[in-house]
């Protein structure tokens, strides 16, 4: 072979290694961050966009389609670890980010599924995640990988060769903090939560320059606790949350209030506001706490620039059920009467479905969207629910012994019509697709105090099936009615996002392995395929080389596992995993 034949194969070999591995990926800018609903080559939000809505304007798969889609790759997490995966994939210039349980994160070549680099957090042995050791996924700013751990640290890592860029300690993970949800970006800054409302923790949002690190402020979620902004590297006092210590908690249970916005935030450009929510207060025991106790299981618009919260409305107050109101609130407009309502909809933990002005907190309305509800008989014009005072869990003094309170049956379960499980909803059909199940639960309180580091409850319980055949449903709801359109019932819990498409289509994985997709119109399954472990995980979609994917983590596990009780006898026999599924159509 001569001189110019050997040039020739060389060349060929080099194009063809060139097309077969990832691009070079250019750095992810605002820009990128805050157009990701509207543009189809990549994902780099969590939620496919700040406002959350998981909605993919890609169509090539669609109702007539989606039943030839085939598994291309999938990429196994490895080890032994194979607990609850409950994370998002993000995907810029053909490679994908995800992470595993036990923090770990990984770079996948998303043309082949090959391993480029994966981190592995190291852990200490004191972690106390109360609801599995997840992590639901990273944050892609310039050239960083940003991820929260079950230590409470944030870590930046290269996108190129996921080495350590900085790392910061968040919150004492000895004190009950951790972090499980995903970052995200608005205007250069990291936003993030915490978790830890079992333990008496005091809820945190905090936003730290992406690039460096360094915080920027943090606004705490609890009444009485004084914020903080960082001027030049200075930090100086932003006002007390809420004004005043006690407003709203007796003596001095503000201090260790919980309302851990534990699940992360959406962000809405148009109003310019961040919208997180709050868990449970501490403790669970009601009866030790009188009062609203803000703003735990509340939703908090807060201001990106400043920190300071801009308006809250309080789903539950006085929670005494474990009814956090940390669920997404997903900004969304509808016309009514010729006018355009910003609006912003969230599916609670209480049973009920909330429509808020976003740009002031205003209730608009609520309807429940579980099929029953036994704490409340209804909301009044202000969005209060009206409690049903017999199905508060007793106090426990009044007992004869002073060691177990009443004991209630209540509907739904602390666990929730919706828990954290991301709901998506379509633009074309005006539709909220919901994730929720239907369980009722045991419930009494017991005596408690707090002691750093430990379970702060105060209560017991035991989680039970209401219907024999089902307990998960996947609900079709116009928010602009509160109609039910269409639903899909699952005999065990769903636990895992959803994503809807300009196809017609809504996916969802179920615990029994299956990805399903659903006709968005009619709740007709069009698709299912096993992927061999429980889904717990939110299906995404994107475009590469002129491609429709659909990607998802397989990996059974999470809180029902965990805390189900007689529920979790349903679902004793499911395998664990810990896989990435990625399917297209064929050419």
């Amino acid at each position: 072979m001569n001189n110019k034949g050997i040039k020739t194969v060389l060349s060929l070999s080099v194009l063809i290694s060139l097309a077969l591995s990832p691009a070079v990926s250019a750095n992810v800018t605002d820009k990128d961050i805050l157009n990701d609903q509207a543009t189809t080559g990549d994902v780099v939000s969590y939620g496919m966009g700040l406002r959350g809505q998981r909605y993919s304007p890609l169509a090539k798969i669609n109702t007539d389609t989606v039943q030839e889609i085939r598994p291309v790759w999938a990429f196994s997490l490895g080890g032994e670890k194979q607990r609850g995966q409950e994370s998002q994939p993000l995907i810029k210039d053909g490679v994908m980010y995800v992470t595993g349980s036990y923090s770990r994160v990984y770079a996948i070549d998303a043309n082949t599924g090959d391993e480029l680099w994966q981190y592995d957090a190291r852990l200490p042995d004191g972690i106390m995640p109360c609801c599995d050791v997840i992590n639901r996924g990273v944050a892609l700013y310039g050239e960083l990988v940003i991820f929260g751990t079950l230590d409470a640290k944030l870590v930046a890592l290269n996108k190129d060769t996921g080495k350590v860029v900085w790392k910061k300690k968040v919150e004492d993970y000895k004190a009950g903090y951790s972090i499980t949800a995903a970052p995200i970006i608005v205007k250069g800054k990291i936003i993030t939560g915490v978790a830890g409302g079992e333990f008496g923790v005091v809820g945190n949002v905090r936003a730290y320059d992406a690039v460096n690190g360094q915080l920027v402020w943090e606004r705490p979620t609890v009444e009485g606790h004084m914020g903080y902004i960082w001027k030049d590297g200075k930090k100086t006092e932003n006002g007390i949350s809420g004004g005043k210590p006690g407003q709203t908690w007796p003596g001095d249970l503000w201090k260790s209030g919980g309302a851990a916005p534990w699940l992360g935030g959406t962000y809405d450009p148009d109003v310019d506001l961040l919208f997180f929510g709050t868990g449970n207060p501490a403790p669970w025991n009601s009866h030790l706490r009188p009062g609203d106790n803000l703003f735990s299981s509340s939703r908090l618009a807060i201001d990106p620039d400043t920190g300071k919260i801009v308006w809250h409305f309080q789903s539950t107050p006085h929670d005494g059920w474990d009814f956090d109101g940390v669920n997404e609130l997903i900004s969304f407009d509808y016309k009514e009467n010729g006018k355009t309502i910003k609006a912003a909809g969230s599916a609670d933990r209480n049973g009920f479905f909330y429509v808020l002005n976003r740009e002031n907190g205003d209730y608009i309305r609520g309807f429940p969207f579980a099929d029953k509800i036994t704490w409340a008989s209804g909301l009044d014009k202000n969005g209060r629910p009206i409690f049903v005072d017999s199905n508060r869990p007793g106090d426990p003094s009044e007992s004869k012994d002073g060691t177990q309170g009443t004991s209630v049956v209540s509907a739904p379960a602390f666990l929730g019509a919706k828990n954290w499980m991301p709901m998506a909803y379509s633009k074309d059909t005006e539709l909220f697709y919901v994730p929720s199940n239907e369980w009722e639960m045991d419930i009494w309180n017991e005596p408690t105090a707090y002691k750093k580091g430990a379970a702060y409850l105060g209560a017991g319980f035991t989680i039970k099936p209401i219907n024999e055949g089902y307990i998960g449903v996947l609900k079709a709801i116009d928010p602009k009615t509160g109609k039910e359109v269409w639903r899909y019932q699952n005999y065990a819990p769903l636990w895992g996002g959803v994503l809807a498409t300009a196809g017609n289509l809504v996916f969802m994985g179920n615990p029994e392995g299956y990805l399903l997709a659903f006709d968005a119109k009619t709740g007709q399954i069009k698709y299912k395929f096993n992927t061999g472990s429980g889904i717990v995980g939110s299906p995404v979609t994107w475009e590469m080389n002129g491609e429709q994917y659909i990607s998802v983590l397989s990996g059974w596990g999470g809180a029902v596992p965990l805390w189900g009780g007689d529920v979790a006898q349903r679902v004793k026999h499911f395998n664990q995993g810990g896989s990435v599924w990625t399917f297209k159509l064929p050419k």
